[in-house]
């Protein structure tokens, strides 16, 4: 849908600015009209770099859909008109990106579309999750309990992974700052040592001539190692876009020390948080294993779960898969299993989900302290090569006057 830019005197005469979204510039200045703006000049910015930028550097988060979803649920709750109320949040929302998009919902939901097929168009923002759960609040009637209900479990989520990432920037910064030290002293430092070592005529150790080799490499053929770099990250990023690449690394995150068994706790705290979602919203159960097996974000918690729904569709237990991975703890079997046998297995999957998320955050708050240890040992085998390889020459110069 069009943006556009207006300079208008807002009801007090204020002169303001900013965007607007509609289908032309007559219903974008209507609507500036219709609340009670008077239009100095209004400008059609949907192509301009201007607006490229902005959509570049504030992509759609899940913050925003937090937003978007509580403000919609409190317009629905309040008996306003879906399309209303719809249009209402478009106005209220900063997001440029998620301005236009609500836009054309409430243009396409005015026109006769349910809302979850309008939203199911934009499968990049709105997920099979999001549209499904949607979809059954329509058919049940209770559309605004259950975008409130999104709106929670998606900051929970958001609220999670924003912890990792927090927990993250001590190891991230200790190892970066590592990186660049290091550098400096291969391209400053060592080349200047590397000239009194070598007048001295002496035999230099193996670890010293190392040091040496890479700080000339660095030093010489640079652009080489910028090469390397970068072809290294692309290298990995085409590897995990791949299916079988993406499979092992998938299956290399949860043997990995420490962040394996974090890795672990936040898929299943995905898993059964989505699921009961969807069993709570009245999808049924094979439906709501294909749509989570998408949702969980990873490849060998995928394959499990799809095998799930197989068997589900067979008409075996849900748990019946999970007994038998290796990569699902012992009690998530079982205690679906008493959920299954006494008809409460959504009750049972909010449970699991409250046990591992408190396990979560227990790791996260001792995650710094579980790291030090690594961050030590490569810090000290770092530190001790420099030594060696610096310190041991300069000695063997002193023992020879």
């Amino acid at each position: 849908m069009p943006i556009f830019r207006y300079k208008a005197f807002d009801y007090q005469g204020n002169k303001t600015q900013g965007l607007i979204s509609g289908f032309n510039k007559n219903a974008a200045a209507e609507n500036l009209n219709n609340r009670g703006f008077e239009i100095i000049s209004i400008e059609d910015k949907t192509d301009s770099w201007e607006l490229k930028l902005l959509v570049l550097i504030n992509p759609i988060k899940i913050k925003d859909l937090v937003v978007f979803s509580r403000q919609f649920s409190v317009m629905i709750s309040a008996n306003l008109a879906l399309v209303q109320s719809l249009k209402i949040v478009a106005e209220q929302t900063e997001n440029i990106a998620l301005k236009s998009i609500i836009s054309e919902i409430a243009y396409e939901v005015d026109g006769g579309a349910s809302l979850s097929s309008a939203l199911a168009k934009r499968s990049k923002i709105f997920t099979d999750f999001y549209v499904n759960v949607v979809k059954s609040g329509e058919t049940s009637g209770k559309l605004d309990d259950v975008l409130n209900y999104l709106a929670d479990e998606m900051e929970k989520d958001y609220d999670m992974m924003s912890r990792i990432k927090g927990a993250m920037i001590y190891p991230a910064f200790v190892l970066t700052g590592l990186v660049v030290v290091g550098t400096i002293m291969m391209v400053v430092v060592v080349p200047k040592l590397t000239e009194i070592l070598q007048e001295t005529g002496s035999e230099l150790p193996f670890s010293t001539k190392i040091v040496i080799g890479v700080s000339d490499f660095l030093i010489s053929y640079w652009i080489i190692a910028v090469i390397l770099v970068v072809g290294m990250v692309l290298g990995v990023r085409v590897l995990i876009s791949s299916p079988a690449g993406k499979r092992w690394i998938d299956s290399l995150k949860l043997k990995l020390p420490v962040f394996g068994k974090l890795f672990q706790y936040i898929y299943m705290v995905r898993f059964t948080r989505s699921m009961k979602t969807l069993i709570a919203g009245g999808v049924n159960i094979t439906k709501a294993l294909s749509i989570v097996s998408e949702v969980v974000g990873n490849e060998a918690y995928r394959s499990i779960i799809e095998e799930s729904a197989k068997e589900v569709q067979e008409g075996n237990t849900l748990s019946s898969v999970f007994e038998h991975s290796s990569q699902v703890p012992r009690m998530v079997p079982q205690m679906i299993n008493v959920g299954e046998r006494t008809g409460k297995l959504e009750l049972v999957l909010e449970k699991i989900t409250d046990f591992y998320a408190r396990e979560i955050n227990n790791i996260l708050s001792n995650l710094v302290t579980l790291l030090e240890p690594i961050i030590m040992i490569v810090m000290g085998v770092a530190v001790g090569i420099m030594v060696a390889a610096v310190i041991m020459p300069m000695y063997n110069m002193a023992n020879q006057f």
